[in-house]
C-alpha cells in the first residue's frame, strides 16, 4: 500500500509492538504528528520539555525491558534530548528516539532550528541515522530498534526530513534477516574460557561476585542465585545491580563502591577472586585502580568485549550474554564451602552496619527529620514493594542503603551519568510500563527543579505515581563535597526554593508537608490511597553526610565512616577514620 514518510513511522511502530510514546510536537516533525491521528491504538504522552521525553522512554525501557521510544522536533526539540540520550547511553538502556529535521534541500544551509543531530549525538548514541529517502525509512527503523535491543543495549537517533515524511512510496515491513556488516552479536563462551574460570573458582578461598546491571539486563537473576547457592560466594551489587540479587538473601553484601557498606569495601579488598558479572568496573566502584583488589585474580563476563581489561585487568574475561555464559558454567559447578570467609564477613557487617544509624538518629533529643529515616520508612510503609526511581545526590544514594531490593527492575536511576532531573520523568515512564505496580519517585530539592515542569505532564495524564521530594535547601552532595575537601566554603549549593506544596497544588496535584518522623507513615499512607499523582515534601535536616564515603580516587577501604550519632555529633573530619 501507498503510504507517506509520516505514516511509515507509525506503521513500523506497531510492528515493532510500541504501545506509548513520549514526545513534543514542533515544525520539523508535524508532518507525523498529523499522520498520528490515523492510529489511535498508539498511546502519545505529551511531556513539557523534549529531556522529559527521553528519560520516560528511559524509565518506561528499563521498568519493562522493551524499547523506549521518543519523539521530537529538529533544531532545540532535538538537541534538548541529548542529555537523554547520553543518560541511556551510559546505562545501556534500549531507546529509540525520532527527530524531524528540516527538508532534505535545506540540510547545511543554516535553516530555521536546523541542527546536525546526528553529529551531535555521535558520541552519545549506539547508532543513528539521518534518513534521506522515504524507501529506506522501514528498514531504517527496523534496523534501529533492532540494534536499540541486542547486544549491549542502548539509545539509537533516527533523523527524518520534512519532505522524507511528507513523501510516499510503497510500503512493506521488511522481513529478511537484518545484515549489519561489523555488527557482531556474542554467542556461547569458547570451552577453554569456561575452564578457564572454573579452575579459578574451584581453587578460590575468599571469592566475591560483583553483581551489575547485565545481570538483570540479560535476565540473568535465576542463574545468578544458582551460581551463589552452589558456590556459597558472596555478592556485591553495583548501583545500577540492585534488584538482580535479593539484599535479603544471607550472602547479599549490599552495594559496593564510594557510598557502599563498609563490610562490602572491606571484603572486596580481602578477596582472592572477584567475578565481575555485567558490570564495568567503574571508577565510583574500584576507588584507586592501582591499590583495587590487590590479592584477587579476576573474572570478567560481559556483552560487550570493549569493557573487559579497559579499566581493570583480568586473568580470564569472558564476551558472551551472562545467562549463556551461567548456563555453560552450572553443570561445572563444585559446591563450595567458604565458611572461615563468610564469618569474616559477618564480623566486618556487624562492626559497621550502615542501618545502625537509624536507631541512634531516632534517640536524638533534637526532633529533626533525617533523609535516611525518610527512605528507610518508606521501606517500611510499602513493604519494600514498590518501584522507585531516583533523581541523582545524597538521597539515591540512601535509597540504595536503606531501602533493599529483592526483585529485578525495581530500584532505577541514573548510574553512569549521574543525571539530576531524571526522577519524576523516569518515574511516569515507569509507571506506563508497569501500571499495576506501585511507583514512587524520589528526588531531592535541587534536581526535582530541573525537570518539575513535568508535573504537567502527570496531571494531564493522571497517572498515579507518589512523589517524595527530600527537602534539605541545598544542593547536599556538592555541599557534602566542599565539607570534606573545600574547607566548608558552600558556594553555590544553598537553595532558595520554592514552596513545593503549594506549586504542586498549581498544577492540580494533591500535596502535603512533613517535618517529623511521628508523621510519615500517616502521609505515606494518605499518598498511596490517592488516585493520581500526589506529592510530599519530606523538609529534612540541612546538614547531613551520606556516610560511608570513599574520596574520588582514593583506596577502595580507606573510607570515611560515620561519627558516633548517640552523643552530640563533633564532626571532626581530621580523623576520617572515625567510626
Amino acid at each position: 500500500m501507498q503510504l507517506t514518510g509520516a505514516e511509515i513511522i507509525w506503521e513500523c511502530l506497531l510492528k515493532e509492538g510500541v504501545e506509548v510514546v513520549f514526545g513534543y510536537p514542533g515544525g520539523a516533525i508535524l508532518p507525523a504528528y498529523d499522520a498520528l491521528n490515523k492510529y489511535p491504538q498508539l498511546h502519545h504522552v505529551l511531556v513539557r520539555h523534549e529531556q522529559g521525553a527521553t528519560h520516560m522512554a528511559d524509565g518506561y525501557a528499563r521498568a519493562s525491558g522493551q524499547v523506549g521510544v521518543a519523539v521530537g522536533t529538529s533544531g532545540p526539540g532535538a538537541t534538548n534530548m541529548i542529555t537523554g540520550m547520553a543518560t541511556a547511553m551510559m546505562d545501556s538502556t534500549p531507546m529509540v528516539v525520532i527527530t524531524g529535521q528540516v527538508p532534505t534541500s535545506a540540510i547545511g544551509s543554516d535553516a530555521f532550528q536546523e541542527t546536525d543531530v546526528t553529529g551531535c549525538t555521535l558520541p552519545v548514541t549506539k547508532h543513528n541515522y539521518l534518513v534521506t529517502r522515504v524507501e529506506d525509512l522501514a528498514e531504517t527503523i527496523r534496523e534501529a530498534f533492532h540494534i536499540a535491543r541486542t547486544g549491549r543495549p542502548g539509545p539509537v537517533l533516527v533523523d527524518i526530513p520534512k519532505d522524507v515524511q511528507n513523501a510516499t512510496t510503497e510500503f512493506y515491513y521488511p522481513n529478511h534477516p537484518i545484515q549489519l556488516p561489523g555488527y557482531h552479536l556474542p554467542g556461547a563462551a569458547h570451552y577453554t574460557e569456561i575452564e578457564a574460570a572454573l579452575k579459578l573458582i574451584h581453587e578460590a578461598e575468599r571469592p566475591v561476585i560483583l553483581a551489575g546491571h547485565g545481570v538483570v539486563m540479560a535476565g540473568a537473576v535465576h542463574e545468578l542465585r544458582q551460581f551463589v547457592e552452589i558456590t556459597q560466594t558472596p555478592v556485591a551489587l553495583t548501583l545500577l545491580g540492585k534488584g538482580g540479587f535479593p539484599e535479603n538473601h544471607p550472602l547479599a553484601l549490599g552495594m559496593m563502591g564510594m557510598h557502599g557498606e563498609a563490610a562490602c569495601n572491606h571484603a572486596i579488598q580481602q578477596a582472592d577472586l572477584l567475578l565481575a558479572f555485567g558490570m564495568r568496573f567503574d571508577d565510583r566502584v574500584t576507588g584507586n585502580i592501582k591499590t583495587y583488589s590487590p590479592h584477587s585474580k579476576k573474572i570478567h563476563i560481559d556483552i560487550d568485549p570493549s569493557e573487559i581489561n579497559k579499566n581493570v585487568r583480568v586473568d580470564v574475561g569472558i564476551w558472551g550474554d551472562l545467562k549463556t555464559v551461567l548456563q555453560q558454567l552450572l553443570p561445572k559447578l563444585k559446591t563450595g564451602q567458604h565458611q572461615g570467609w563468610i564469618a569474616q564477613i559477618r564480623e566486618w557487617q556487624e562492626d559497621g552496619n550502615q542501618r545502625d544509624i537509624l536507631q541512634q538518629l531516632a534517640e536524638r533529643p533534637d526532633g529533626k527529620l533525617w533523609a535516611a529515616q525518610v527512605i528507610a520508612d518508606l521501606f517500611t510503609y510499602t513493604k519494600g514493594e514498590a518501584l522507585t526511581v531516583t533523581d541523582v545526590g545524597q538521597h539515591q544514594m540512601l535509597e540504595a542503603q536503606y531501602y533493599p531490593h529483592t526483585r529485578p527492575q525495581t530500584m532505577l536511576t541514573s548510574g553512569g551519568l549521574g543525571t539530576m532531573g531524571f526522577g519524576m520523568p523516569s518515574a511516569i515512564g515507569a509507571k506506563f510500563a508497569r501500571p499495576n505496580e506501585e511507583v514512587w519517585s524520589i528526588s531531592g530539592d535541587g534536581g526535582f527543579q530541573m525537570t518539575l515542569c513535568e508535573l504537567a505532564t502527570a496531571r494531564q495524564e493522571n497517572i498515579n505515581i507518589n512523589i517524595a521530594i527530600v527537602n534539605n535547601s541545598f544542593l547536599g552532595m556538592v555541599r557534602q563535597w566542599q565539607e570534606f575537601f573545600y574547607e566548608r566554603r558552600y558556594k553555590a549549593t544553598p537553595l532558595v526554593n520554592p514552596d513545593f506544596v503549594k506549586l504542586a497544588e498549581a498544577y492540580g496535584i494533591p500535596a502535603r508537608r512533613v517535618t517529623s518522623r511521628a508523621e510519615i507513615q500517616e502521609a505515606v499512607e494518605w499518598s498511596r490511597s490517592i488516585e493520581g499523582p500526589s506529592l510530599i515534601e519530606f523538609v529534612v535536616e540541612k546538614d547531613d553526610i551520606v556516610y560511608p564515603m570513599v574520596p574520588a580516587g582514593a583506596d577502595l577501604h580507606d573510607m570515611i565512616r560515620r561519627p558516633h550519632y548517640a552523643a552530640e555529633v563533633s564532626q571532626d573530619f581530621d580523623n576520617p577514620n572515625a567510626v
